[in-house]
């Protein structure tokens, strides 16, 4: 197990001139590097061979120096993080990140310097002690109840199943009874889609009636400076095949036989009523809180509470933000940038914290407050407060 005190012993003996800011090729690393670069911060890529021709050959000047390996799963090899240390690499995580290389293999064998909490990137894993769901229900936040099994389904279920064939994407169907379920599940599995073993995990949980939102946030490291939380937009995603099946007419969808698999391709950003904005930062602020309290040092960086807003079950005329998703790190979403109206508010923050370095700067993409969370930590000699 890496501890804490390991890690921030390394980060202490890193300088802000060597620094390099960290990130696996898949997920968001283009995102990462524009950040990076844009505000001046020196980049690292690893990359899988195969697929390294749009990193290394089409975005090659976004990247000071590519490391490429047979399998991302390499960069546990001891001579692999010697040579991220040799570049005093503070590593960012992304979702890519954690299923290629393991959750166990980076709790306990990954000795970089990572921005953010990284015992929460485990949370992920609905079977987990400590999933997401814990989080929410100690934060008294609303997320959708749970059925055990198929034969307690008394209304309609989504089902979330981990893909057999994708590893980052789940399948999901529908069924309001235990027949449904088992029917639907007996189609997805003759579908090649998920198998026996992945059903077993499967969460059945309630269908939240409402409008979709993935709502996202930055925690900082450096909360005395910046503050502990800014929100960044909204947004919501764009899945194959779902899109295209609900642009069909009723009759034609109910002619299909086809799997609906809900594959996420992109997002794209939303705007949100501003007498709602409360609703998401009590929800944010109760999140972070709790993470604080349970899983020390809290919550540091980019994450995503993603649900829909819903009526509450005590009474249809309030509204509630129903959280169905956590994530714990980037959440993927560059829509977020050039579609949120906060990138100017943002700007405007940090013109007034940061007046003599940054005035004049604008803040274009969320990934710039991790970079800045970054670089200010390495130019007060704080790095060790915002990685673990």
């Amino acid at each position: 197990m890496i501890t804490l005190a390991e890690i921030r012993s390394t980060a202490k003996n890193y300088t802000a001139e060597k620094a390099h800011i960290g990130v696996i090729g898949s997920h968001s690393a283009l995102a990462m590097g524009m950040a990076a670069k844009s505000f001046g911060a020196k980049t690292l890529l690893v990359v899988e061979k195969g697929r390294d021709a749009l990193y290394a050959r089409e975005h090659k000047h976004l990247y000071d120096h590519i490391i490429t390996l047979d399998k991302f799963k390499d960069i546990l090899k001891p001579e692999v993080q010697d040579e991220l240390l040799s570049y005093n690499t503070v590593w960012i995580p992304h979702r890519s990140f954690t299923v290629y290389v393991g959750v166990d293999g980076i709790e306990n064998e990954f000795k970089i310097p990572m921005y953010g909490n990284r015992k929460m990137l485990r949370t992920e894993d609905r079977n987990a002690e400590k999933s997401q769901y814990f989080f929410l229900e100690k934060a008294g936040i609303r997320f959708p109840k749970q059925f055990e099994k198929p034969e307690q389904i008394d209304r309609l279920v989504l089902v979330k199943v981990q893909r057999a064939d994708k590893p980052l994407e789940r399948a999901f169907f529908y069924a309001n009874s235990a027949e449904q379920y088992y029917q639907q599940a007996e189609f997805y599995t003759g579908k090649g889609l998920i198998n026996a073993d992945a059903l077993k995990k499967a969460r059945i949980e309630e269908y939240a009636f409402g409008s979709r939102v993935n709502a996202n946030w930055q925690a900082y490291g450096l909360a005395d400076k910046f503050g502990d939380l800014d929100l960044v937009g909204f947004s919501d995603r764009r899945q194959v095949n779902l899109q295209g099946f609900l642009q069909l007419p009723a009759q034609q969808q109910l002619q299909l036989n086809i799997p609906v698999t809900n594959e996420e391709v992109g997002h794209y950003g939303i705007t949100m009523r501003e007498s709602l904005h409360p609703m998401f930062w009590e929800a944010a602020h109760k999140f972070i809180d709790t993470v604080k309290r349970e899983e020390p040092p809290g919550m540091i960086g980019p994450f995503g509470l993603q649900g829909a807003i819903a009526y509450a079950h005590d009474d249809p005329r309030k509204l509630e933000f129903v959280i169905f998703d956590v994530s714990p790190r980037i959440p993927g979403d560059p829509a977020i940038g050039p579609t949120s109206p906060e990138m100017r508010n943002l700007s405007l923050k940090f013109q007034k914290l940061l007046k003599s370095k940054y005035e004049g700067r604008q803040i274009n993409d969320p990934l710039d407050l991790v970079v800045i969370d970054i670089l200010e930590a390495l130019k007060l000699g704080r790095l060790s407060e915002v990685v673990t």
